[in-house]
Parts: structure tokens; sequence; C-alpha cells
């Protein structure tokens, strides 16, 4: 028996001959191909989109046509996911709310959007490479980097975003954040609802076809309401109307014993942008804004230098 090699489009491959003129190829196992999340995604809405199935997260009490009011808050505080103390946080931010007047969060502050918050966002950018996936919000400087195939560090030093490390399981990559910092005004939502640096996050991010696309945001909208009925959204992002391939969606799991009676889940799905990535810049300036009045441009007492 001899063997000798023929050329394919992934390299050589053996060719075993056998007897009598029979002959058996043995193709090598090759690892699937890492999909690509690169490039500009956005969605066209506010909040989260609920679960196929299981505890969702918590939803507005504000509602118009049936759908949660991006212009007022008002959290759905009697949750059964909710600890007492997260309940009562959740009532108060409501309640700022009921009265007119804006409710701090981590948005309208300039403050560091924390994950799960802002997985609410309407626009990301992806930029994949071997090691490494960084993803760039499009409000401010918010910034999120993903470890592939990493180990998180046995003490972990809370910051804004979390220590997040990846792997790809088939078409799926899984990304698990833990150590993400709490401060003022830090939240799951734009509801007030409140978390612990116990909040451990698990995201599921994989392309999902057109049709299954549609499908999400069917549920999406049971829920929420597109924030424009065109392409364009309120913050000058575009959605490409004419794209019919992949989305992406995230899949998150939300688990923080100090908050939460369970772990609950939720979706954010994201179309093909056509627009422009746009800086922004948002000075933080929490001067008198929960009250409703115009905020004032921050000055220092006296000179840096």
């Amino acid at each position: 028996m001899g063997s000798v090699c023929r050329q394919s489009g992934r390299g050589l491959i053996p060719l075993i001959l056998g007897a009598a003129s029979t002959a058996i190829f043995v193709w090598p196992a090759f690892a699937a191909e890492v999909p690509d999340f690169s490039g500009n995604w956005a969605r066209p809405y506010i909040g989260f989109e609920p679960p196929a199935s299981g505890p969702g997260p918590i939803v507005n009490r504000s509602r118009i046509n049936g759908q949660s009011n991006i212009n007022q808050f008002v959290g759905d505080y009697t949750s059964t996911i909710l600890k007492p103390a997260a309940a009562e946080a959740v009532r108060k931010h409501g309640d700022l709310e009921l009265k007119g007047l804006t409710a701090p969060n981590p948005s309208n502050q300039c403050l560091p959007m924390s994950p799960p918050y802002i997985l609410q966002r309407q626009q990301i950018q992806v930029l994949q490479r071997k090691d490494t996936i960084t993803i760039l919000y499009s409000e401010d400087d918010q910034v999120r980097r993903v470890r592939l195939n990493g180990k998180h560090p046995t003490r972990v030093t809370p910051s804004w975003y979390g220590d997040s490390v990846g792997r790809f399981e088939g078409d799926t990559l899984i990304v698990d954040t833990v150590g993400i910092r709490s401060g003022p005004h830090s939240m799951i939502d734009s509801y007030g609802t409140p978390y612990s640096e116990a909040l451990h996050l698990i995201e599921r991010y994989r392309l999902i076809d057109y049709e299954e696309a549609q499908g999400a945001a069917k549920r999406a909208e049971t829920e929420n309401r597109r924030l424009l009925a065109d392409n364009i959204l309120g913050n000058g992002v575009g959605i490409d109307r004419e794209y019919r391939g992949k989305s992406l969606q995230v899949q998150f799991t939300v688990e923080d014993a100090n908050t939460f009676t369970t772990q609950w889940s939720a979706t954010s799905t994201y179309w093909r942008s056509d627009a422009d990535w746009t800086e922004r810049v948002c000075a933080e300036n929490p001067n008198e804004y929960y009250a409703g009045q115009t905020a004032g441009v921050p000055r220092a007492d006296k000179p840096d230098f």
C-alpha cells in the first residue's frame, strides 16, 4: 500500500491507495470557520427586546398604543424578578418621570453606559481581530474589549465595562463579563433598575438570516416602537432597508443575586447601517438636568495650570 497527495483549495489532501485499485480518500477535519461580525450595525429601538420565553427585562408602565413610551420611563416595579430594594429603586425612578421630570440615567448624565444598559443603544461598530473583539458604541467614547480564549483574573478590579472574555462555539460568540463597576446613576436599563458588583452577564452573538431578523423585529415591537417610520433613526443613524443579508443578534442573560430573584434574558438585534460613523461628544454635566432645567456649561473654579 502506498500514498500520494493531491492538491485542494485547503492544501494537500492525503490519498491512501489500497489493493485492487480501491482508493480511499481521507479528508482531514477542518475547524468551522469563525463568523465575521465586523462593520457598522444599527437598531431602531430604545430598550431591550423581550425573550421568546422565560423571565424577561423590566418593561415600561407608561404606554402609547400598547408600546413603551420612550418619553417617559416608568418601570414595572411589581415585576417578580426584582428583590425589594431593587423594586423600590425602580419605583422612585418612575415617580420622577411621572412628575414630568427627567430621571437621571447614564445617557442623559454623560456617564459610562455599563453593560447590559449599553445594549439598548442604536448603533455599534464591531472590530474583529484574531485575539480581540472591540465594540464601539455611537454615543461618546463608549468602548468594550473582549479577549478571546482568555480567562478572568483571580481578582477582578471592577471597571465600568467589566472584564470580558469570549470564545466561539460554532457560529456563536459567547462573551462572559464580570467585575462591572457600579456608581451614581448606574443601572441595568432606562427604568433605574440597579445592579451590584456581583452582576454576571453572558452574551451570545450570532448572525441570523433576514427572515429570522424580521421575526425578531415583530417580537421587539410587542414592547418597543420604532423611533421613526423611515430608515433614519432619531439620532441620525441609518438602517439599510434594501439589505437582505445577515443581521447581528445578541441574546444575553443577566444574573445578580443581590438584585434579582432569578436570572433573566433579553435580546438586541442589529441590522446593517448605511450611515457613516459619526463622532459624538457629551460633556459630563449633571447640573439640574434631572429637574428639567437647562444644563449649564461646566466651569472650573481655578485654572488647570
